[in-house]
């Protein structure tokens, strides 16, 4: 049996809510402009053209509540998002059997370097520099969809320092989920422990230390993160 080189980096978990199981994550896929409003304020025809996506790195994922503001960087912005966690996976998934694929639902929020981003772009460049930064996706308790069934819709908020700054409804998303977990098993093997950022409504906006931000999506949770 062959040895490690290095000792193997630790694998990242996220809570389940009420039971002290954890969910592994494996991959992390995060759709683009999935809300015909937020489309719309990032200069963009909100028509249902294909879907794209990027991808944060697991350890991306952070449920501490504090989100520290990131270096390189004088324009962050929140963009609140439902997390969807799978417990199976394959390719070639259908629209009609891609649900089953699907573990649970958790509050989540997709941070962005938009000044950085905003450069990347211009330069016909990835976007990870303004995505994939360390804690770049603060996230709840996952909610299993054995007890809270599949989230299609009701009200997704986020506020800052008690201002409502994003708001819309699950039914609002371009692709939904189960045509999201279909579209990406024909490009790539989806499998459990896989999580995909469904997108933001409009809204989005910068954040600066001290703003506390607060997530609702309706049916499903609350939570409040720290900018620190």
């Amino acid at each position: 049996m062959s040895k490690l080189a290095i000792e193997a980096p630790k694998m990242v978990t996220l809570p389940v809510a009420g039971s002290d199981a954890e969910f592994p994550v494996r991959r992390v896929y995060c759709i683009g402009r999935n809300y015909a409003a937020h489309a719309i304020e990032m200069g963009h025809d909100p028509d249902r053209e294909a879907p794209f996506f990027f991808q944060k790195n697991p350890d991306n994922l952070d449920g501490s509540g504090d989100f520290p503001y990131p270096p390189k960087t004088a324009d962050v912005h929140h963009e609140i998002e439902m997390a969807v966690m799978l417990k199976s996976g394959g390719v070639n998934i259908p629209v009609a059997d891609a649900l089953n694929h699907v573990y649970g639902y958790a509050l989540s929020l997709d941070m962005t370097r938009r000044d950085l981003q905003g450069e990347q772009k211009k330069a016909g460049r990835p976007w990870e520099i303004g995505k994939a930064f360390e804690r770049s996706a603060p996230v709840g308790v996952i909610h299993p969809a054995s007890e809270i069934g599949h989230p299609d819709s009701g009200r997704i908020e986020l506020k800052v320092n008690g201002d409502v700054k994003q708001e819309g409804d699950l039914n609002q998303m371009i692709w939904k989920v189960p045509e999201m977990i279909s579209y990406l098993s024909d490009y790539f093997e989806m499998a459990a422990g896989d999580v995909i950022l469904s997108g933001t409504p409009s809204g989005v906006g910068p954040v600066n230390k001290g703003d506390v931000m607060e997530l609702l999506v309706e049916g499903l949770d609350q939570m409040t993160v720290n900018v620190v």
